[in-house]
């Protein structure tokens, strides 16, 4: 018998080198060549990939034409929240991967969808190798999980998980985590790039072969990415992010990717003694505890998804003490923020070069599209010239170099949540400014910057 072969496999990218190097050249990343010893004998992914093709998914080519498609029946899994993000419900057969920070409720959210999912659909198995039964059922009793068909399995061996699986022929499996299961084909610790690859591609094959729907926890790096190899997340059919600050009460859940269902989508949801709760209104939910009329304070109307949610944007601007301004941004990309600091300089006469600008969007919320642009400014001149702005008054549009408005999409769908919120106007791109809209409120549509504080900060 060979003895096993040894290589070193860079656990940031997964490049593999015949020797150790201090630095990866494929990634570039340092101290990150990891010993792994692979076995001559067949692995344990083409064993599988052999199984895998006796169910079918493999075999001559078919004819587009001759394809025959059958709508599969989603399966809810009772929290309408986490349906809305997996596009409807859970696609049978499908791999989801579910990642975030320890402790933001990843196995309190999945142990709630679990249960009832065991109740409505099938029984449900519940893979951890992370916690006892014990710590498992404690949970869940104070989740008020019930006489539920569900399964409950401490195990951190994929071929016993896999014998768990076709012995018990389960509606759903969760496993969590993915970091800490590992094979016995292979030598290498759990949480190796080798292991998380077999890991995911043997939870793969088991999934399209048996058409059982798969969630798969996962850790994540200090730069909040899934940690592991980044074909894991080519892998899979879903990829899930949970958020939200330990300090706020909120959660939020971010499709990444969606093979089934639309990305960007997000679920809002509030953590109780009781676990998990959904949100159905999360505008009511963000503007809750905002003061009206506080100079420094604007309502943006952004989207994520399908879903308008109306946030506030709060900035702070003062004289610096030292001489060296500082420019600080919480939930919207510092980068943006001096480009936009710099087009009120220039285009809005606004002196800002000697003052402590902050920025943030309250309660916790983290927002990435241009449309938040005009919110931005307004905030920050409203703190500059100490005016509050109207309190029945909502802002979107994206601000260009040139200090132009420009027009964003899905303006009717933000309008509209606004107008379910109580507000009366809003300020928007003239190019989105459609008077079929305007029956509800008033709708100003602005070109420039200057154009927008004046309509805005009278």
């Amino acid at each position: 018998m060979k003895p096993p072969k040894v290589v070193f496999v860079c656990q940031e990218c997964g490049a593999q080198a015949p020797k150790w190097a201090g630095r990866c050249n494929e990634c570039g990343a340092w101290n990150s060549m990891v010993e792994e010893r692979v076995s001559q004998e067949p692995t344990a992914a083409a064993a599988a990939g052999n199984r895998y093709s006796q169910f079918g998914a493999a075999g001559s080519a078919k004819l587009y034409a001759d394809v025959e498609t059958t709508n599969a029946t989603r399966l809810s899994s009772g929290i309408n929240e986490f349906d809305r993000v997996l596009g409807g419900g859970i696609v049978p057969g499908s791999l989801v991967l579910l990642g975030g920070e320890p402790g933001i409720g990843k196995s309190t959210l999945l142990l709630q969808a679990a249960a009832h999912f065991a109740n409505s659909v099938g029984p449900v198995l519940y893979a951890s190798g992370e916690e006892s039964e014990h710590q498992i059922k404690s949970r869940g009793d104070r989740l008020g999980v019930g006489a539920a068909p569900l399964y409950l399995l401490s195990e951190t061996c994929i071929e016993r998980i896999l014998e768990e699986i076709a012995r018990l022929k389960p509606a759903l499996v969760i496993i969590d985590s993915v970091q800490t299961v590992f094979s016995i084909k292979f030598q290498s610790a759990p949480g190796s790039i080798g292991q998380v690859r077999e890991a995911a591609t043997q939870f793969l094959f088991a999934a399209k072969g048996q058409n059982i729907p798969t969630v798969l926890v996962g850790h994540v790096t200090k730069d909040g990415n899934l940690a592991g190899p980044k074909a894991l997340e080519h892998v899979v059919d879903t990829v899930l992010y949970f958020e939200g600050e330990r300090h706020h009460s909120h959660r939020v859940v971010r499709a990444i990717k969606n093979r089934f269902g639309a990305v960007s989508e997000l679920g809002v949801f509030e953590m109780t003694g009781s676990g998990l709760r959904p949100v159905a209104n999360p505008s009511r939910l963000f503007l809750s505890e905002r003061a009206s009329g506080t100079p420094g304070s604007a309502v943006l109307c952004c989207v994520e998804g399908s879903r308008p949610i109306l946030v506030e944007v709060q900035a702070l601007v003062s004289t610096s003490t030292y001489g060296n301004a500082r420019r600080m941004a919480i939930g919207i990309d510092q980068n943006r923020l001096s480009l936009l600091l710099a087009v009120l300089e220039k285009r809005a006469g606004l002196s800002l070069a000697g003052d402590d600008v902050y920025v943030n969007i309250a309660g916790g919320m983290s927002i990435e599209e241009p449309a938040a642009d005009l919110s931005v400014v307004a905030a920050v001149a409203s703190s500059v010239r100490n005016r509050g702005l109207s309190p029945s008054t909502a802002v979107f549009g994206e601000v260009g170099l040139s200090g132009e408005i420009r027009g964003i999409p899905q303006a009717p769908l933000r309008i509209r949540e606004a107008v379910q919120m109580g507000f009366t106007r809003v300020v928007l791109p003239a190019a989105n400014l459609d008077p079929s809209e305007s029956k509800d409120c008033e709708l100003v549509g602005v070109r420039t910057v200057g154009e927008a504080l004046d309509q805005l900060i009278a």
